[in-house]
C-alpha cells in the first residue's frame, strides 16, 4: 500500500490536494515533466546498451558470434541450457511470455555480460596487485575468496539487470512466476557469450586460426565445448532463482529491496560454490571412480545442478500448486444439498 501524506490521511476527499499531498498530471509543465522523465529513462536504457555492445565488440564477442564455426561450436554448447530455460518457460501456468520478450531478455543477457567480464578483469588485477603487495600467496583460499566477494555477486548481478532493462516493466512480466522465466532467458544469453569467447580463446591459444575455417575448428573445439555445455545450465538455474525473487519483489513492493538481494545472495552463493568446487568435486570423484577429467567433471556438475535445479523446480511446482489452487473452482451449490430425511418423500 503507498504510503499517504498527513494531510491525504485526514482530508475527506473534498479538498484538491493537487501539489499539495497528491500529484497528477495536469498542466503542460507537468506533461513536460513527465515526457522527461520518459525520455531520461529511455536515454539511460539505451546507454547502458550502447556501452555493453560497444564493450562486447572490443573483447572480441562481435567476431565470435558471426564466425560460422565457432557460432556452431556455440549452438551446440548453449543446447543443454536452452533444454532448462526452455523447461523454465513451460512451468510458467500463467499466461505464456511472448517470443518477442524472450529474445529481447537472451540478448540483453549477451549484452550485460560484457560488464562482467570486464569488472572480474579489473578487480581480479586489484586483488592480485594488493596480494603481491602484501606478498601474500593466493592459492585455493585467495580464489574462492574472489568466487564469493567478485564473481558470483557481479555476474548474477548482470543477469539480473539484462531482466530489469526491459521485462521487468513490460506488461507482459504480470507474474512472480515470470521473473524465473525472464531470468532463465537471461542465463541462457549469459552462458551463450560466455561459450562462444570460452571456445575462441581455446582455439586461438591452441595456435589455430580461428577465422580461416574447416573442419579442423570443429574437431578441436570438441573438448571445450563439452565443457562449457555442461557449465551453460548453471547459469540459467542461478539466474532463474534470482530472477524469481525479483518476480516476488515485483509484487511485494513494500519489501522489494529486501528481497531482490536474498534472491542475490542465493543465486551469488550457489554460483561461487559451484566455481569454488567443481575443481577439487571432479578430482575425488575421478580418484574414487578412476574416470577420466572430462567424465569425472561431467559427474560433478550432474550432481551439483541437479541439487540445485531441484531447489529451482521446487520453487516453480509451489508457485504452480498455489495457482491452481487460487483459481481451483468453488463448490457446486448441490454440494451443499441436505441429505433426504425418513420424513421426505
Amino acid at each position: 500500500m503507498d504510503q499517504q501524506d498527513p494531510v491525504e490521511q485526514a482530508s475527506d476527499g473534498s479538498d484538491d490536494l493537487y501539489d499539495i499531498a497528491t500529484w497528477e498530471e495536469r498542466t503542460s509543465v507537468d506533461g513536460l515533466a513527465v515526457a522527461l522523465y520518459r525520455v531520461l529513462l529511455a536515454s539511460t536504457r539505451a546507454l547502458v546498451v550502447l556501452a555493453a555492445l560497444l564493450i562486447l565488440v572490443g573483447i572480441g564477442g562481435l567476431s565470435a558470434l558471426t564466425d560460422p564455426q565457432v557460432g556452431a561450436l556455440t549452438m551446440l554448447s548453449a543446447l543443454p541450457a536452452l533444454a532448462l530455460a526452455g523447461y523454465v518457460y513451460y512451468s510458467d501456468v500463467t499466461q505464456n511470455e511472448p517470443l518477442s520478450m524472450l529474445v529481447v531478455t537472451f540478448l540483453l543477457g549477451v549484452l550485460t555480460a560484457t560488464f562482467a567480464a570486464i569488472l572480474n578483469s579489473i578487480l581480479s588485477n586489484v586483488g592480485q596487485t594488493i596480494a603481491a603487495e602484501f606478498q601474500l600467496a593466493l592459492g585455493f583460499l585467495g580464489s574462492a575468496v574472489f568466487y564469493y566477494l567478485v564473481v558470483g555477486p557481479v555476474e548474477e548481478t548482470v543477469k539480473l539487470l539484462a531482466v530489469r532493462l526491459y521485462a521487468y516493466s513490460h506488461d507482459s512480466f504480470n507474474a512472480v512466476i515470470d521473473g524465473a522465466v525472464y531470468g532463465a532467458m537471461a542465463g541462457l544469453g549469459f552462458a551463450t557469450i560466455e561459450n562462444a569467447l570460452y571456445i575462441t580463446r581455446n582455439l586461438t591459444s591452441s595456435g589455430l586460426d580461428v577465422g580461416s575455417g574447416g573442419v579442423g575448428i570443429i574437431a578441436a573445439g570438441g573438448t571445450i565445448t563439452a565443457v562449457r555445455a555442461l557449465a551453460g545450465p548453471g547459469h540459467v538455474i542461478y539466474s532463474a532463482i534470482a530472477g524469481y525473487y525479483l518476480g516476488l519483489a515485483k509484487f511485494n513492493k513494500e519489501n522489494a529491496g529486501p528481497i531482490v538481494i536474498k534472491g542475490l545472495v542465493l543465486a551469488a552463493l550457489v554460483h561461487a560454490t559451484y566455481n569454488t568446487t567443481v575443481g577439487l568435486g571432479s578430482t575425488v570423484i575421478a580418484g574414487i571412480t578412476g574416470l577420466g577429467g572430462l567424465a569425472a567433471f561431467l559427474v560433478y556438475v550432474i550432481i551439483y545442478d541437479g541439487v540445485f535445479g531441484l531447489y529451482l523446480i521446487g520453487k516453480l511446482r509451489r508457485y504452480s500448486q498455489a495457482y491452481h489452487r487460487a483459481h481451483a473452482p468453488g463448490p457446486s451449490a448441490a454440494s451443499f444439498s441436505s441429505e433426504r430425511t425418513e420424513f421426505e418423500d
